[in-house]
C-alpha cells in the first residue's frame, strides 16, 4: 500500500469514535481502528489475518453479499461481542473499497444499545441452527463446573471451527453455507451426550461443554464430533466433505472460569486451523508459545514486503533427450537478515492464512517476468518460466486484469510466462473459475495444474477448462522403482496427457532410473534435482547461455 495511502487509513482507524474494521474479501482482518480494538480487547498484531466473524456475528451473509455485489454497500444491524464476551448490537455500515489496488471492506459500526440491554432482549437459542445461544451457554457451562466441582470432576471445553468455510461461502454460495451450518449443529448435536452442551457461538464456531467422568472422555467426544462431519453435505445436487479444528481446554487444570476456558480453547482451535487442520489440540504453554512466534512470523512478513526480502530462484525444465533447457519454475526465497534463508514451507502458508499471498505472488510474477525479459532481451533464448498462484490470489476478482497489467509492464511475451495451479483450486464456482481460465488463455498464458493426481479427484475439468499443460507430482516419481502402482500411475497420466494432447512435465526426477522410465513412457520434459537444484538468477543465467544442463 502507498505511503500515503497507508497514512490517511491509519489516521482515520485511529482518530474515529466508530468501531472501525477493514477486511479482505475472505472475511480476514487487514486493519483495525484503535475504537475497535479497545472494544474487543486485542491487540492489532493477534487480530490480523483473523476471520471477522470471531467478533461479529454474521447471520443473513446471503443479503449481504447482495447487496454489496449491487451497490457496493450494505447497511444493517449486526451482534459484536466485546472483550467480556457480551454480544452488543451495532448499526453497521459495510462499502466495498479498494487499497493497493485489492478489493477489501469497510466496517463502519455504531453500537445501539448496552451490553445488559441486549442480554436481556437476545434469544436464548441461536435462529439459525436452533442450538443454545451463548448466553444459555454460559449459564450451562457455569453449571457443569459447578457440579463437577462437587463430585471432584473435570470439565473438557470444546470449541469446534470449520477448516476453510470461508471458501464454502465464497465459491458454494451462503445459501449453501447457511445449510453446512444448520447442518453441523444438528451432526453435532448428535454426537453428544445427554449431559454435555453445545452452542453457536458466531459464523462457523460451535462450542460444547463436555463434564469428563473418565480421563479419556474429552478425547472420545471429540473424535466422534470430527467423525460426524466426515459423511458428504448435499444440497441442489453438490456434494462437499467437510473438516474441522477441535480445540481443547480442561476444568480445574487449565483455569476456573468459564470465559478464560473458553478463550484458551478457541486460541488451541486456531492453532489446529494453522497446523493443518483436520485434528484437535489441547490448550498448553508451549501452544501459546507457538502462537505467539508465528504473530512474529507475520509480522516479519509484512516487513518482507515493504523492504523487498525476497528473492527467486529457477528450477530448469529439461528435455531429457537433448537435455536442453526449454523452461524453468519461479520458486520464492525469503532472505531474512537476521534468520537467513526461510523456505517457502515455513511462511506460504501464514502468507495464505494472514491475506498477504495476494502481494506476494504478485512480486513473484511481477519478478519472474521482469527477469525472463532481461534474459530474452540478452540472447539468452526464449524460454517460459512459470509460476505458482495460490488461491487466494486466484480468487481475487480482477486477478485476469492484473496479470495482463504485469505482462505488459514487463514486455514480456504472454506464451512466456505459465501459471501453476494445484486441482483443488478447480473447486467452487465453476462458471466464474472457467471464465478467469479462458481469461489467461486470451492474453496468451499457459496454464498448468501443478500435483495432478493428489487432489480433486474427477477429471472433468480437463475438457471443461482449457488446461495446457500436466505436471506430475513427485510423489509418483520418487518410488517408482519399486512401488508399481505409483509407476502405473506415472505412466496413466502421461498417457492421459497424450491422448488430450496436453504437455506433460514431471517433477522430482532424482535418479538415472527415474530419467529411463519417463524417457520409454514418452515423458519428454523433466523437472528435478537429477539435472539441477533450484538456482538463484546469476547461476542459472549461466546455465540458459550454455543451452544445455551439462
Amino acid at each position: 500500500m502507498p505511503a500515503s495511502t497507508n497514512t490517511l487509513l491509519t489516521a482515520l482507524l485511529n482518530s474515529s469514535s466508530e468501531h472501525l474494521l477493514v477486511t479482505a474479501e475472505d472475511h480476514r482482518i487487514r486493519e483495525a481502528g484503535s475504537c475497535f480494538l479497545r472494544f474487543v480487547g486485542e491487540e492489532r498484531e493477534a487480530l490480523l489475518g483473523r476471520p471477522c466473524y470471531e467478533f461479529l456475528l454474521l447471520e443473513g451473509g446471503a443479503a449481504m453479499e447482495q447487496a454489496l455485489a449491487a451497490e457496493g454497500s450494505w447497511q444493517g444491524q449486526l451482534l459484536l461481542r466485546d472483550r467480556y464476551r457480551n454480544t452488543v448490537l451495532h448499526t453497521v455500515t459495510l462499502h466495498s473499497v479498494v487499497l493497493a489496488g485489492e478489493p477489501c471492506r469497510l466496517w463502519i459500526m455504531r453500537p445501539v444499545d448496552s451490553p445488559v440491554e441486549v442480554a436481556e432482549r437476545r434469544p436464548q437459542y441461536d435462529l439459525l441452527t436452533g442450538l443454545p445461544s451463548r448466553v444459555l451457554f454460559m449459564d450451562r457451562a457455569e453449571q457443569a463446573m459447578l457440579n463437577s466441582r462437587r463430585h471432584r470432576q473435570s470439565v473438557a471445553f470444546l470449541s469446534l471451527g470449520i477448516d476453510g468455510f470461508s471458501r464454502i461461502n465464497d465459491g458454494l454460495g451462503h445459501e449453501f453455507g447457511d445449510h453446512v451450518l444448520k447442518e453441523t449443529g444438528q451432526r453435532l448435536k448428535g454426537a453428544l451426550r445427554n449431559s454435555d452442551s453445545i452452542a453457536r457461538m458466531g459464523g462457523d464456531q460451535f462450542d460444547c461443554v463436555v463434564v469428563m467422568t473418565s480421563p479419556d472422555d474429552g478425547v472420545v467426544v471429540t473424535e466422534k464430533l470430527l467423525r460426524a462431519l466426515k459423511q458428504p453435505f448435499r444440497l441442489n445436487g453438490q456434494d462437499l466433505t467437510l473438516t474441522a479444528s477441535i480445540g481443547i481446554s480442561v476444568f480445574p487444570a487449565d483455569g476456573d472460569s468459564a470465559d478464560i476456558l473458553i478463550k484458551q480453547a478457541e486460541s488451541a482451535m486456531r492453532h489446529c486451523k494453522h497446523t493443518g487442520g483436520d485434528s484437535y489440540q489441547f490448550f498448553s504453554s508451549e501452544m501459546n508459545e507457538r502462537a505467539r512466534r508465528r504473530i512474529d512470523l507475520e509480522n516479519a512478513l509484512r516487513q518482507a514486503i515493504e523492504q523487498q526480502q525476497f528473492l527467486l530462484y529457477y528450477q530448469p525444465k529439461v528435455d531429457v533427450r537433448s537435455g536442453a533447457i526449454v523452461g524453468a519454475e519461479a520458486l520464492i526465497r525469503w532472505q531474512h537478515p537476521e534468520r537467513g534463508m526461510v523456505q517457502p514451507g515455513e511462511f506460504i502458508p501464514v502468507a495464505e492464512e494472514s491475506g498477504l499471498i495476494g502481494p506476494i505472488g504478485a512480486w513473484v510474477m511481477r519478478e519472474a517476468c521482469r527477469q525472463n525479459r532481461t534474459w530474452l532481451k540478452g540472447g539468452l533464448g526464449a524460454v517460459c518460466v512459470s509460476v505458482n498462484m495460490a488461491a487466494p490470489q486466484f480468487r481475487e476478482r480482477d486477478i485476469v486484469a492484473q496479470v495482463a497489467a504485469i505482462l505488459a509492464e514487463s514486455g514480456l511475451p504472454a506464451k512466456l510466462l505459465e501459471l501453476e495451479i494445484t486441482e483443488g483450486l478447480l473447486i467452487g464456482d465453476l462458471d466464474a473459475i472457467e471464465e478467469k481460465l479462458h481469461g489467461f488463455r486470451r492474453l496468451g498464458l499457459k496454464i498448468a495444474i501443478d500435483d495432478f493426481g493428489t487432489g480433486y479427484s474427477s477429471l472433468s475439468y480437463l475438457s471443461r477448462f482449457p488446461i495446457t499443460t500436466l505436471k506430475i507430482d513427485r510423489a509418483f516419481i520418487h518410488d517408482l522403482e519399486n512401488n508399481r502402482s505409483t509407476a502405473e500411475i506415472a505412466r496413466a497420466i502421461i498417457g492421459l496427457s497424450r491422448g488430450l494432447d496436453l504437455e506433460v512435465v514431471a517433477e522430482g526426477a532424482e535418479t538415472a532410473e527415474h530419467i529411463q522410465f519417463l524417457t520409454e513412457q514418452g515423458c519428454g520434459t523433466v523437472q528435478g534435482f537429477f539435472y539441477s537444484r533450484p538456482l538463484p538468477a546469476a547461476e542459472f543465467e549461466v546455465m540458459l547461455r550454455r543451452g544445455t544442463v551439462r
